[in-house]
């Protein structure tokens, strides 16, 4: 049985990590496809499956969780034709329900990081959940100042004018009391009936229809003319705030009210919930209610009503502990699967495609699914030709559920998984224990080079305006760019051999121009963007910029990873110190750096680029930038709710105790950390001591001059 066919229960340690690698890479494609692109190839059902198994395994082996985990990560980075928002606050994704006891291990996980008792009642305030997009608005002394996208969830797009031509949007607010700072968060959505309407018009005037209401609006919201937006016909329901001047109410619908007196419009059928059963009876209403909605919906959102508990209850990665979407079930379709193809990724994975008669499901046209690998195909005896179910719920991963036998052609063939790499002809292995099969021509894989290449441009790494997939595609082909290195030599050798740029069909002057002032714009560049950018195998965005808040520069990074090598030294005990970094990612880093040919390309890059220091954002908390480890029984908070207030106040939480540490919180029965934090001299507080330092109540204590180590080593 293949990794991703396998139960998280059954899955042995080495095929789980396996397993969290694929998901981490598959889950960033989507996410891309789906918040940047606006062209997501799943439904929400199918994208909430590989999410829920990726966290299922993490549950299970929490030690192999990676630091570019998906439960880490909200959306994608933003467009390069708007500029960029920072979030004051981080706009966070939620994690999903798919059923009632999804919903009760939710409260249950509410109760167990709170300690509450079991009479304490979890009111939970719940309302529809809106299939479109997220954006937040930003009101100074009352009028609208500011409009953005969610972006990644720390950086949207500026989309204040496109806001502006919302019909139910207020440009002004008004009643009493409004604060003088008020960020107000919620969906754009277009209406079903507008849709309707938008779409007769097209064709009335020749053009082609739009396929779903949710993509209409996020197209829309995005235009750079203002006037095209306005024909959207756009709308916008509130459901949150972020950042404000003043406190808003105790309850979460308290506030909701305050915000449709200021004048936004809310979701209907939203109200509190006593406790599990009134919150299962609202999903119950709310999914009959759904065929006669104006607007698209995909679920139910609960959230704790007390915002006190909200504040307490924090975040886990990309998603806030105190909410949660109750989705409703997928949606599924008919269609026949014309040929398997394979599609060769980066890391040399040959990956089988299912080629799909074009078929429109869970609010998107569907006409490729990937199935994953060759055991995949011959557990669900998927073979071409067949006539298949196919599940897409609201918008993600589509995916081939099931084969209809008795519609299967006569003389139709098992799928035969291919010896050879259709890219470069070289063989194609799958090694024992691995559930996918490889190309063995690294290197002189053109799939592979380019694939690198192609992420080194994305949107989350370099960026390059006017340099995306299909142009680094005809790049590579003609001999233009083999490596990173010479994207930024291109314009220097322009002509020299290859026809110059400006000549090449398609292009032109001001073409080619404009993409040599992109090129030479990315010239400087953040530190974990770079280190992103190099296709580090198990580095992602997180675990990129886990390495730049560490190391700063470029050079000490490196500096540090070189020194890393030595099994047993200082370098390698602090990078898997850092919270989020384990052992196989660790050596993934150090291998990398260590290979001559990705060291010479590192040289070839820093010497044309202009790598900018890390600069955390500034916290104001007299722990922020420390790094502090929890060891022992903790009496006032569980271990999960001080780990998540230390990193709220700008505090670096890590696993084990080591030179880099500041300070050791040392509840009852504190054991070998709180000896080696000893050995090593650093400062160890009680709890109540560190509440008073984390709140600037008592001044942080100098630590002791550490003795010698322990002869056993422990951490």
């Amino acid at each position: 049985m293949s990794d991703d066919a396998t139960p998280p229960e059954a899955l042995a340690r080495d095929a789980a990590e396996r397993e969290l690698a694929r998901l981490a890479q598959e889950i960033r494609r989507h996410d891309e496809l789906y918040y940047t692109r606006s062209a997501p190839e799943l439904s929400d059902a199918e994208y909430d499956v590989l999410r829920r198994r990726n966290e299922a395994i993490e549950a299970r082996f929490p030690d192999l969780k990676r630091a570019d985990s998906p439960s880490d990560r909200v959306g994608a980075p933003p467009a390069s034709s708007f500029a960029k928002v920072r979030h004051t606050r981080p706009m966070l994704s939620l994690g999903n329900a798919l059923n009632d006891d999804d919903l009760a291990e939710f409260e249950g996980r509410v109760r167990r990081f709170l300690n509450l008792d079991e009479e304490e009642p979890v009111v939970l305030y719940g309302e529809p959940k809106i299939d479109g997009l997220s954006a937040t608005l930003h009101y100074h002394e009352g009028r609208l100042a500011l409009g953005a996208t969610r972006g990644d969830g720390e950086t949207g797009e500026d989309v204040t004018e496109n806001l502006r031509t919302l019909r139910d949007l207020p440009h002004t607010l008004t009643g009493a009391d409004v604060p003088e700072r008020l960020e107000v968060r919620g969906e754009v959505y277009i209406g079903l009936a507008d849709f309707a309407a938008l779409n007769r018009e097209r064709e009335a005037e020749g053009e082609e229809a739009f396929v779903n209401p949710r993509n209409t609006a996020s197209g829309g919201l995005r235009q750079l003319d203002t006037a095209l937006t306005a024909k959207r016909r756009l709308r916008f329901f509130a459901h949150g705030w972020g950042e404000v001047s003043e406190a808003l109410g105790e309850r979460q619908g308290d506030v909701l009210a305050r915000l449709a007196a200021w004048g936004f419009a809310l979701a209907p059928h939203a109200r509190r919930c006593a406790g599990l059963d009134e919150a299962r009876a609202l999903h119950r209403e709310i999914e009959a209610v759904r065929p006669s909605l104006d607007f698209e919906i995909d679920g139910v959102v609960f959230k704790v009503d007390r915002l006190d508990w909200q504040e307490r209850l924090g975040a886990a990665g990309r998603a806030p502990r105190w909410a949660i979407a109750y989705k409703f079930p997928a949606e599924q379709a008919e269609t026949v699967l014309h040929r398997i193809s394979i599609s060769v990724g980066r890391t040399g994975a040959l990956t089988p495609v299912a080629e799909l008669e074009p078929v429109y499901v869970g609010g998107v046209t569907v006409s490729r699914a990937t199935l994953h690998n060759e055991d995949v195909i011959a557990e669900r005896g998927i073979r071409a030709g067949d006539t298949v179910v196919v599940q897409r719920a609201g918008d993600v991963i589509p995916q081939v559920v099931r084969v209809i036998e008795e519609k299967r052609p006569a003389g139709s063939e098992p799928f035969v998984p291919p010896a050879v790499c259709p890219e470069c002809g070289s063989h194609a292995v799958r090694e024992e224990g691995e559930a996918v099969r490889r190309c063995t021509g690294g290197l002189i894989c053109p799939a592979q080079a380019l694939e690198r290449l192609r992420h080194f441009v994305a949107r989350d790494a370099f960026d390059i305006e006017g340099l995306g997939a299909k142009q680094i595609e005809a790049f590579w082909a003609e001999g233009r760019v083999k490596s990173p290195a010479d994207i930024f030599d291109i314009e220097e050798k322009d002509g020299d051999p290859h026809t110059p740029l400006a000549e090449r069909e398609g292009w032109g002057e001001t073409s080619a121009a404009n993409l040599f002032r992109a090129i030479e714009a990315r010239r400087r560049i953040s530190l974990d963007r770079f280190i992103h950018a190099l296709g580090i195998r198990h580095v992602g965005q997180t675990t990129a910029r886990l390495l730049a808040r560490r190391y700063r520069t470029v050079d000490d990074w490196r500096e540090a990873m070189e020194a890393a090598a030595a099994p047993e030294g200082e370098s390698l005990e602090a990078l898997t110190d850092i919270d989020g970094i384990g052992p196989v990612v660790a050596q993934a880093i150090v291998e990398f750096v260590a290979e001559p040919r990705n060291g010479a390309i590192l040289d070839a890059l820093c010497e044309r680029l202009d790598i900018e220091p890390f600069e955390a954002p500034t916290a104001d908390s007299p722990v922020a930038g420390k790094t502090v480890v929890f060891t022992g029984k903790l009496q006032q908070m569980t271990r999960q709710e001080a780990k998540a207030r230390a990193e709220a106040l700008g505090a670096q939480v890590a696993g084990s105790v080591s030179r880099a540490t500041d300070y050791v919180v040392a509840g009852e029965e504190a054991g070998s950390k709180l000896k080696r934090a000893e050995a090593l001299g650093v400062a160890v507080l009680t709890e109540d001591e560190w509440l008073a330092v984390a709140s600037g109540e008592a001044p942080p204590p100098a630590a002791e001059p550490g003795g010698e180590e322990g002869s056993d080593g422990t951490a």
